[in-house]
């Protein structure tokens, strides 16, 4: 794999026309927290669309701003110290202009979550299947017998084992895969459109990683979900998602059909990152590469590029003037680089 590809042997192309309207439409989104001394820009304008069924990860380093597009879809931040700007769209709904009420019935009917730790996202003083039981009671005109009955079939359908005495079971009754399974059960009690996936296997180990990646992707198509994958594993990425996002200090650089992003990233962070991870390919005692520098204040964010001072191909211009727009490098495969224009005049 070339990952140093030179962008000027792919001539721009025009924006290709979308297929049909897509189940979510983020545009222009701007999250700012003003909790603090300076106000952080955690978000700075990001565009992206999901189609129905269709699985996209975002990808990027811890800081880049991934989880925090994913909660701002589900409006999640602390309304006091978060300053939401843009258009968020899931199913043709205004997210943004949704009221209280509205809000409450579209969490875990429309779109639903799995966050990163489910030991912390679960009440500790309920059982799971009673946490479960009262999620789907409060989204659907159902007896609580039926419900009940629901739970056992998401826990056998995540394939938990002897799913009736689970049931009854606190969470800090189960393992770390188990309570996975569990959180992966009630984001999908209430049939949701859209799944939201926070780095669901951070704390598993690697066998039980893949075995919740093999089950996360078996069920959405399944189910026909559509799902943002947020991960800091390319591998995950690879195994699960249709196309990538690559995120970088609050903005996404990169963006594409998974297969062609890894094989001929365009953005020199891209390649950075997959530069920066182990792989078949390495010498045995070869040490890992890595990314020079850090990411920058996001309260006060460079002219120019942001990854300008960490980037080995960076130019003089690439410091100046406003941020570089994302353009169409190819089909379906768009890259926020200076570079990705052609040659340096």
């Amino acid at each position: 794999m070339n990952n140093l590809a030179r962008v000027e042997e792919h001539p721009m192309v025009a924006e290709p026309s979308p297929a049909s309207d897509p189940f979510v439409r983020i545009e222009g989104l701007t999250v700012t927290f003003t909790g603090g001394r300076k106000p952080v820009r955690a978000v700075g304008g990001v565009d992206l669309d999901v189609q129905r069924g269709e699985v996209i990860a975002l990808i990027g380093e811890s800081g880049s701003g991934k989880s925090v597009t994913l909660r701002s879809l589900l409006r999640l931040h602390a309304p006091r110290r978060t300053q939401m700007a843009g258009r968020l769209q899931v199913g043709g709904r205004d997210v943004l202009a949704m009221g209280t009420r509205e809000l409450a019935d579209y969490r875990g009917k429309v779109c639903s979550m799995i966050f990163q730790e489910p030991l912390l996202a679960l009440d500790p003083v309920y059982t799971v299947g009673a946490q479960i039981v009262e999620s789907i009671l409060r989204h659907e005109s159902i007896g609580r017998e039926q419900a009940r009955q629901r739970a056992l079939e998401l826990f056998e359908r995540v394939r938990i084992p002897s799913p009736e005495r689970r049931l009854a079971a606190y969470p800090h009754e189960m393992s770390g895969g188990m309570r996975q399974r569990a959180m992966i059960a009630l984001a999908l009690a209430c049939r949701p459109q859209l799944l939201l996936a926070d780095e669901p296997t951070t704390a598993l180990d690697a066998t039980v990683q893949i075995q919740v990646l093999l089950l996360l992707r078996e069920l959405q198509r399944e189910l026909g979900l559509s799902v943002i994958f947020v991960t800091h594993d390319i591998g995950a990425a690879v195994e699960v998602a249709d196309r990538v996002a690559v995120m970088y200090a609050g903005r996404i650089v990169e963006e594409g059909p998974v297969r062609q992003v890894i094989r001929t990233p365009r953005h020199p962070y891209t390649q950075a990152l997959l530069r920066s991870r182990a792989h078949g390919a390495m010498a045995r005692g070869q040490p890992l590469q890595t990314i020079a520098g850090a990411p920058p204040d996001l309260s006060a964010l460079p002219d120019g590029c942001a990854f300008a001072e960490r980037c080995p191909q960076a130019e003089p211009a690439c410091r100046e003037g406003a941020a570089m727009p994302i353009r169409w490098v190819a089909s379906s495969h768009q890259v926020r680089c200076r570079r990705a224009e052609g040659p340096s005049s």
